[in-house]
């Protein structure tokens, strides 16, 4: 398992989670949960940097060769 998210990239995804755990804080019911969801996977790929749905596709937007 080689990196396939990029700085800019894992930046992104760190805000994505941010705005998410905000909007679960300030919602409830099903939609709460579903963004609670999209927070933990946007953390944790950014943190990692891997993206199983980029190595699927055959996307890579880390410049850095593994």
């Amino acid at each position: 398992m080689g990196t396939n998210v990029g700085t800019p990239d894992r930046i992104v995804r760190i805000v994505v989670a941010i705005l998410a755990v905000v909007g679960a804080l300030n919602t409830a019911g099903i939609l709460s949960v579903v963004l609670w969801i999209v927070a933990a996977i946007m953390a944790i790929t950014a943190v990692v940097g891997f993206c199983p749905l980029y190595r699927l596709v055959g996307v890579n937007t880390c410049k850095v060769k593994n």
